[in-house]
């Protein structure tokens, strides 16, 4: 990589800035620093101000020389996004017109000045270049500031390193911009990277856990609840959590309010779970409320509004009767509610792990003198301190803001019971629910497990109701999540497997905490990922595709197989 120019535009003027020099103007002046760490470069820009100016743009490019066959990893805007390699000439559709009136929120199709065409890229908060024999990594190393976007221009073979910080105010000195660039193994230059944020690995063992959605989605009661829990508890399966997930309020928003169909509320049912041995686990979405809720009703200054004072929509959900509204996340009474919330479900009801989930909608409007990025991790700041020592699972959050605050963090699309929502995908909605849109996330976003997080994968699905995979799908979701993720959930009736369905399963168990060594894309949708266990290598080959493959002369898998061979 070699640096082509940095440009800030500020007061309707722009400047060239140049590192390692004096970047001094009427307005402002500018360090714009470079140093060697941990085995690559560290950038760093400080603008300060001399009187009050606004800031439309910050962006630093480099030339590239990229050898044949190198690919670009596009990490999506958050959780749900489909983050994979591609190709230095693809292009990253936008959603179609018809869906973005109701899905057009969750991701970054309404962020402007973003190219789409092909052979323009883009990724959020980090980039690698994979070569054929290294990893580029340039990564943010803190997105408080703002949100950091890497944008590749095939025409130009230019990168180029975007601080989200469009029509911000500043009156004040303020850290615009830091990252990291290096190039080894793909191993190294993550731990790197890492090192580099001064952020430590993690040493936890992958967890198993049980969750209600992917068998009973918001449709949940006490009964059933604790049917399954006492499932879980005689089985002979290493469960460690017990997780309730979306059906348990009245309403989305409306956190002190329990269904009927809990009648005991819900600190019996942590009592219980507790009771088992299992971590009780929630879920809520602190951020979003139903249009419906008594939330959104009672307080209507708590809704996240634009400048012309129309509430902001977060999305539509037909499990909740239609719209949910984004919150106004520095409110005070809001802040309040939500202090008040957390103190309950934690400390008075006994919850252990909170999956708090829908966090991008936080950041979808941020007040003036805040950027998005900068809404979205003082709103970690704000949950983690709420949290105190217990566990957060984040979901629907970009993954940047998540680094150094949370313990688990979804990595993928939400598991279909088929492999594609094939309207959705149609519709090129990239956080659609999909388990192919998922598996792509998990096998672009592995470097992440143990470093920023432990990596939530989302379900395994063994069972044969009420699901529309094949026997061969299950088997791949299973075998990559049980391999490339930290926390491993189902939300099967595990007392209803079949010997084989048990046997499959704790066939899977075995490969977790596997050393992941390298993993490969060898054919479209058809992926080598080599692992090492207690010193013996060994080898996964999972196709993803509905077509047959042969990985070499002696391999042929069928569609949507796995196998798992000793190297």
């Amino acid at each position: 990589m070699i640096f082509r120019q940095a440009i800030l535009s500020f007061n309707g003027k722009s400047e060239q800035l140049h590192p390692g020099k004096t970047n001094s103007f009427e307005e402002l002046y500018v360090n714009f620093n470079t140093e060697e760490m941990h085995g690559g470069q560290h950038w760093s820009l400080f603008i300060h101000p001399k009187q009050d100016i606004v800031i439309q743009k910050l962006e630093i490019s480099f030339d590239m020389n990229l050898p044949a066959g190198t690919r670009f990893f596009a990490n999506g805007y958050q959780s749900w996004s489909e983050s994979r390699l591609y190709k230095l000439d693809e292009g990253i559709s936008p959603i179609r017109k018809a869906a973005r009136p109701y899905f057009g929120f969750s991701g970054d199709d309404r962020i402007q000045n973003i190219p789409r065409k092909k052979g323009h890229l883009h990724s959020w908060s980090y980039t690698y270049f994979k070569k054929p024999g290294s990893t580029l990594l340039v990564g943010s190393t803190s997105e408080r500031s703002g949100f950091t976007l890497f944008l590749f221009d095939k025409s130009t073979n230019t990168l180029t390193i975007r601080k989200d910080l469009d029509k911000l105010a500043l009156s004040h000195s303020f850290p615009a911009l830091d990252f990291w660039m290096g190039e080894s193994t793909e191993a190294d230059v993550f731990d790197s990277w890492f090192a580099a944020m001064g952020l430590d690995k993690k040493t936890s063992p992958v967890q198993l856990g049980w969750t209600s959605w992917y068998h009973f989605y918001n449709n949940i009661s006490a009964p059933k609840i604790l049917e399954n829990l006492e499932t879980i508890s005689q089985s002979e399966l290493p469960f460690d959590t017990f997780q309730i997930d979306d059906g348990w309020q009245t309403a989305t928003g409306d956190w002190f309010s329990v269904k009927p169909s809990f009648p005991d509320g819900m600190g019996s049912v942590a009592s219980k779970i507790k009771a088992a041995g299992l971590k009780p686990g929630l879920w809520l979405a602190p951020f979003i409320a139903s249009a419906k809720s008594e939330l959104v009703r009672k307080h209507p200054e708590w809704i996240l509004r634009d400048k012309k004072g129309k509430p902001i929509k977060a999305g539509w959900n037909p499990y909740w009767g239609g719209w949910y509204f984004a919150l106004d996340f520095y409110n005070a009474g809001f802040r309040d509610y939500l202090s008040g919330v957390f103190h309950t479900i934690l400390d008075k009801w006994g919850y252990e792990v909170l999956k708090l989930d829908f966090l991008f909608a936080v950041c979808l409007n941020p007040p003036g003198g805040k950027t998005r990025g900068g809404v979205m991790w003082e709103a970690m700041e704000f949950l983690r301190m709420l949290s105190g020592d217990r566990q957060i699972l984040a979901c629907g959050a970009p993954l940047g803001s998540c680094f150094g605050h949370v313990d688990f963090c979804r990595i993928g699309a939400d598991t279909h019971l088929k492999w594609e929502h094939k309207l959705l995908k149609l519709l090129r909605h990239r956080e659609r629910v999909s388990s192919i849109s998922a598996l792509r996330s998990v096998l672009g976003r592995w470097q992440l497990n143990q470093r920023a997080f432990l990596n939530d994968p989302d379900v395994f699905i063994l069972r044969k109701e009420n699901q529309h995979l094949s026997p061969d799908q299950q088997n791949t979701l299973l075998t990559v999540n049980a391999l490339l993720g930290g926390v491993l959930f189902t939300s099967d009736n595990v007392g209803a497997y079949s010997a084989e369905e048990q046997a499959e399963l704790e066939a899977a168990l075995e490969l977790r905490n596997s050393q992941i060594r390298l993993i490969r894309e060898i054919y479209p949708d058809v992926f080598r990922i080599d692992f090492e266990q207690n010193g013996v290598r060994y080898y996964a080959v999972c196709n993803l595709s509905n077509l047959k493959c042969n990985v070499d002369k002696t391999i042929e898998l069928q569609a949507f197989e796995t196998l798992v061979l000793k190297d």
